[in-house]
């Protein structure tokens, strides 16, 4: 096909009618990326577990495991960047001179990636005049270890990967009066964000406790979506 017809392509693939649209561009390169509609992130499911299926039940040992505690959940987490804070004893709660034979000891696992949009196959006109819509979606177990037990940070930045143009952050309290134990959805969606976005950075992080054995907050399904709609004024 020619140049035109692969760009025409992409018009009509996307339904991008008043989108800026070089003829500068390598249309068949963009066409190939398919940038539009999929997710930007790698290993968007580490456990290997889906929304669609309830999160497993703790696994409850008859006997404590020997040896040191455990501070990272077991997974595949290629294409993610990681990090481990152990946190102090939580003591709050606990009267004055009350003997405790063990507490639970808590950490975060953090988890990020930062998603190049030019090298996806975004252009420089689409993100700076059209600002497509970058949906956020993440989905974590009701794990029930604490009340906080999950956080999320994504941040829009420019070409230089540190100047933060739009950015948003989840930091939910858990309701712990009645035992449940699914996938809570967290989503955001960027829309007029303004010109100069380049890059996506994605951050969660989740709470695990040890205390006779491991206990994760696990996660699935983490996307980001560029999509070829714009919100209107």
């Amino acid at each position: 096909m020619s140049a035109a017809e692969w760009k025409k392509k992409c018009e009509a693939e996307w339904s991008l009618q008043g989108a800026p649209m070089p003829d500068s561009l390598d249309w068949k390169s963009v066409y190939e990326s398919k940038p539009l509609g999929r997710n930007l992130l790698r290993n968007a499911s580490p456990h290997g577990l889906s929304k669609d299926t309830p999160p497993p039940e703790p696994d409850l040992p008859d006997v404590p495991p020997r040896g040191p505690p455990r501070f990272q959940p077991d997974g595949d987490f290629s294409g993610w960047t990681t990090n481990t804070e152990v946190l102090p004893y939580d003591t709050t709660g606990i009267p004055e001179g009350v003997v405790i034979c063990e507490l639970p000891r808590y950490s975060w696992f953090s988890m990020e990636q930062v998603v190049d949009l030019k090298a996806e196959g975004l252009w420089d006109e689409l993100l700076d005049d059209f600002q497509p819509e970058i949906v956020i979606q993440d989905w974590y177990e009701e794990s029930q270890l604490h009340q906080s037990i999950y956080q999320l940070h994504v941040k829009l930045l420019a070409a230089d990967k540190s100047t933060v143009i739009s950015e948003h952050t989840v930091n939910p309290t858990e309701d712990l009066s009645a035992y449940t134990h699914n996938w809570k959805e967290v989503s955001h969606v960027f829309s007029g964000y303004g010109p100069g976005v380049r890059h996506v950075h994605f951050l969660h992080r989740l709470k695990n406790s040890f205390i006779n054995g491991f206990f994760p907050t696990l996660f699935t399904g983490s996307s980001v979506i560029v999509k070829p709609t714009k919100t209107s004024s």
